[in-house]
C-alpha cells in the first residue's frame, strides 16, 4: 500500500506532539525524520532525542533519513521499537554494502538515498540487499524546495530494475512533493511519498493528509 510520510522537519517544533497527533488523525502512514549534521548537507536539524521524545506518544512508525557524513556511527542512536527504516546516503558511505548490513544488524529496515545527481545505476550491486531506496527530488539540506523533474525518470528506472529482478524493496521520493504532483510520483512507481511543507503548512493538517491519501492510494 502507498503511504504518506510527513516530514517533521517542517513541523512547528513548539507544537510537535500536537502536529504528530494531527498527521496520525489524518491517516499518515509513517513519520519521516530528517537528521542533518551541517557537514554532509548545509544545515543542522535535530538528533535522535527529538525523535525519541515522540516514541510511545504515537502509533506511527519512524522513517529515519540520515543526511550525515558518518551514518555508521550515529545510526544506532535512532533505533527504537517504532523505527521501521534507517536510510543512509550512497554518497556518504565509503563501503556501502557494509553500511547497509550494519543498519540491518540493528534490527530495522535499511534504506539507501540518492541525491539528484547520483544515478540509479550506482545501486546495481546492492539492490538485493536494501529494503528501500529513497530518490531525492531536491538537493538535501532544506525544506520547501521545488521538485526536480529528473527524479521521476529515476523512479521509473528503479521500478523497472525492481520488476526485472523480482525484488520487493520500497521506493520513496522526498522533496517538493505536493498535491499537484503526488499522482505522477506514485504513478512512476513510488510507494512512499515524503511531504513536509505541503502537509504542515496547511490550515487543516489532518484534511491535507487525507487529500494526499486519496491521490496516492487511488
Amino acid at each position: 500500500m502507498n503511504r504518506l510520510a510527513p516530514s517533521i522537519l517542517s513541523a512547528d517544533f513548539s507544537r510537535l506532539g500536537e502536529h504528530v497527533a494531527e498527521i496520525e488523525k489524518g491517516g499518515a502512514g509513517i513519520i519521516h525524520v530528517d537528521a542533518m549534521d551541517g557537514h554532509f548537507v548545509p544545515n543542522i536539524s535535530f538528533g535522535a532525542a527529538v525523535m525519541k521524545s515522540l516514541a510511545g506518544k504515537t502509533k506511527l512508525p519512524f522513517d529515519v533519513h540520515l543526511m550525515i557524513t558518518d551514518p555508521d556511527k550515529y545510526a544506532p542512536e535512532f533505533v527504537t521499537p517504532q523505527t521501521e527504516y534507517i536510510t543512509i546516503h550512497q554518497e556518504a558511505c565509503v563501503h556501502l554494502h557494509r553500511s547497509i548490513q550494519a543498519v540491518k544488524a540493528l534490527g530495522v529496515k535499511a534504506g539507501v538515498a540518492l541525491n539528484p545527481a547520483t544515478p540509479v545505476s550506482s545501486l546495481e550491486c546492492v539492490l538485493s540487499d536494501v529494503d528501500m531506496v529513497l530518490i531525492m527530488s531536491v538537493n538535501p539540506g532544506f525544506g520547501g524546495q521545488k521538485f526536480i523533474p529528473v527524479a521521476l525518470e529515476k523512479v521509473r528506472q528503479l521500478s523497472e530494475m525492481k520488476k526485472a529482478r523480482g525484488l520487493c524493496f520500497d521506493i520513496e521520493v522526498d522533496g517538493g512533493v505536493t498535491l499537484e504532483n503526488a499522482a505522477e510520483v506514485a504513478g512512476a512507481g513510488a510507494n512512499l511519498l515524503v511531504a513536509g511543507s505541503a502537509v504542515f503548512k496547511a490550515d487543516d493538517i489532518p484534511e491535507r493528509c487525507r487529500a494526499f491519501n486519496e491521490i496516492i492510494r487511488g
